[in-house]
């Protein structure tokens, strides 16, 4: 087992997200000498250069860029750890933080926080509203206890357990003034050719791969015009005549009488909400709200 330094894997990050041992240094109130020593001695435990240095640029090494990631993590671990162990002494409460995506809040899901807040009063439970990529980097790095990330992932993701919780129909969002109007149902190549509005792969990665996947089924590529980080805002987009877009079919409710919203024909049209969280995770508030929503 390497013995890692704290304080090396402090000045690690540090020079990984400043990518400068100038800025780096000042910022852990260092010297640099100091701090390349330090980032020197953590080379030396893993036997890997972490970082590429020049007179003028510090870029980190294919290595470094594999170990930044768990390093983050584990230093928001740490961290946690040391929070918890200090309200412990103090006799305050345990602690649990999720994350939740707006556009699929509910009567359940509120009902499922109120149950929680009910049944363990002695737990502090926080929400952050964020993007589902944004919830998932938190998760990994344990920023987040876990969080309701919107669409269940089509391919698999490493260190991460998702529970299945409730299934969406999807819909598509047309113009008010738009040629598909007036039919009941759409199916997913009748919109062939339109100009898509979608929310950006970089916000909702699961969700943008099954509508590209769902596209792709139907014998056509997407032509997107424009994408934005939330739903809400590509049903504002669709309303002022951007483009169609497809979306839960809840959010319709958010848009009024702005747009058209009507359901897709096909079978595969629909969405699956999970929540996840680290896998073996074994805090008691995670495992207590994890079994509530298993039951």
């Amino acid at each position: 087992m390497i013995d890692y330094s704290l304080r090396e894997l402090e000045c690690f990050v540090a020079v990984a997200e400043e990518l400068s041992f100038t800025r780096a240094a000042r910022r852990m109130h260092l010297s640099q000498p100091p701090l390349s020593r330090h980032i020197q001695s953590l080379e030396a435990r893993l036997g890997v250069r972490l970082f590429v240095r020049s007179p003028r640029s510090v870029a980190l090494t294919p290595a470094g860029r594999a170990f930044v990631a768990d390093t983050k993590g584990a230093l928001a671990q740490l961290q946690r750890a040391a929070d918890r162990a200090k309200r412990a002494a103090r006799g305050e409460t345990a602690r649990l933080d999720l994350g939740f995506v707006s556009a699929v809040l509910n009567p359940a899901l509120i009902g499922i926080f109120q149950r929680f807040r009910t049944t363990y009063p002695a737990v502090h439970l926080t929400l952050q509203d964020c993007p589902p990529a944004e919830q998932l980097r938190a998760i990994h790095e344990g920023r987040l206890d876990g969080g309701f990330v919107g669409a269940s992932p089509t391919t698999p993701t490493g260190g991460l357990t998702f529970i299945p919780l409730s299934r969406e129909p999807l819909y598509v969002f047309l113009p008010r003034g738009h040629r598909l109007r007036a039919e009941k149902k759409v199916r997913v190549q009748d919109l062939a050719g339109e100009a898509f509005v979608m929310v950006a792969a970089e916000s909702a990665p699961c969700y943008s791969q099954q509508l590209h996947e769902l596209c792709a089924k139907a014998g056509f590529r997407p032509r997107v015009v424009q994408e934005a980080a939330r739903g809400q805002a590509v049903a504002v987009m669709v309303a002022a005549g951007a483009g169609v877009a497809i979306l839960p079919g809840s959010m319709a409710r958010l848009a009024g009488d702005s747009l058209v919203a009507l359901p897709l024909a096909d079978k595969s049209a629909h969405v699956t909400y999970v929540f996840a969280h680290r896998s073996g995770d074994k805090g008691a508030p995670l495992r207590d709200f994890v079994a509530g929503l298993r039951r």
